[in-house]
């Protein structure tokens, strides 16, 4: 008796994939860094920022403001970043147009949903549950989750596990480099969004398809990336 494949499995970046939470990230970073009396940062700053999770961030601000940032002051500087955050969220962050639909036909095609962020846990579910969004992912893996994160192939191999999925049928949706290497070093095929925060054209990045919103993320193009897949195999 010959087992059913399982169900094709689609994982999603948050920040700059899912939800546009840039205003917020801002915000928080700003009011985070105003401390140390930074100059302010900017949206045209934020793709040189994000991706590594909050501490990073901040890291990377103190550096394009060549300013020196003791280690003893990270974790104060980190925790009043949380405290900001947690408390305006979810601000002024929102889904992308149309992802909702796109989340909806997904699952009425029988694809698995998952979340692989590189943001933390206290910061990521809470924002997806405000939202709305919580109930569409069998699996949200988190930048403290495991002790690795994208572009690390386990942080994605590991949400894969956590959905009940399998490697050979998942695809992963993001909007950075972080996501297109992890895909390509979990060996899954990868679509690249033109609306995130990436600070190179995506197209430079190599997904396996790019797209410019969510009305072209079909059930016919999970499957196509996956049968595509299979050809090569």
């Amino acid at each position: 008796m010959t087992s059913r494949p399982l169900s094709p499995l689609a994982i999603f970046d948050l920040d700059g994939t899912l939800v546009d939470t840039a205003a917020d990230l801002i915000a928080s970073l700003n009011h985070t860094i105003a401390i140390a009396g930074l100059a302010p940062v900017t949206y045209e700053d934020l793709t040189h920022l994000v991706g590594q999770g909050a501490r990073v961030m901040i890291k990377r601000a103190f550096a394009l403001r060549e300013a020196e940032l003791p280690e003893a002051e990270i974790d104060p500087l980190y925790d009043r970043f949380i405290a900001h955050y947690r408390a305006e969220m979810p601000g002024e962050s929102r889904p992308y147009p149309g992802i909702v639909k796109t989340l909806n036909a997904l699952s009425q095609a029988g694809v698995t949903l998952a979340v692989c962020t590189n943001k933390t846990e206290i910061l990521a579910v809470p924002l997806l549950d405000k939202l709305g969004l919580t109930s569409y992912f069998k699996a949200i893996t988190c930048g403290d989750t495991f002790e690795f994160r994208k572009p690390d192939a386990r942080h994605i191999l590991g949400t894969i596990e956590k959905a009940g999925g399998d490697p050979d049928r998942t695809i992963m949706v993001g909007d950075s480099i972080n996501d297109i290497l992890a895909a390509k070093n979990a060996n899954v095929p990868s679509i690249g969004v033109t609306f995130g925060y990436t600070d190179v054209p995506m197209a430079d990045l190599k997904p396996d398809v790019v797209i410019d919103d969510f009305a072209a993320l079909t059930p016919d193009l999970v499957g196509r990336l996956l049968a595509g897949r299979d050809a090569a195999a």
